[in-house]
């Protein structure tokens, strides 16, 4: 995860993709799911900016958290972009 980030966070800075400079919060979230639900996953892909017109980034994550009955502490939730 230690790379992904770090060549994300290269190659978004090197293409210009938000004003100043962009880094990960620390931490992560990782969720798998099965083969079958592949279409399932694609369609989320595919409507997500609508969805998240709904519901934000921050809610849904939680949400994820709560359904696998993830501990967490709010202190480490992502902080929205200003």
């Amino acid at each position: 995860m230690q790379e992904v980030k770090r060549d994300s966070s290269a190659w978004i800075n090197t293409n210009h993709l938000i004003r100043g400079k962009f880094s990960w919060q620390e931490g992560y979230g990782a969720f798998s799911y099965s083969k079958s639900q592949i279409p399932i996953v694609c369609k989320y892909i595919e409507t997500q900016e609508e969805h998240h017109r709904k519901k934000t980034f921050t809610e849904e994550y939680i949400g994820f958290l709560e359904k696998f009955g993830i501990e967490y502490d709010k202190r480490y939730i992502f902080k929205p972009i200003e």
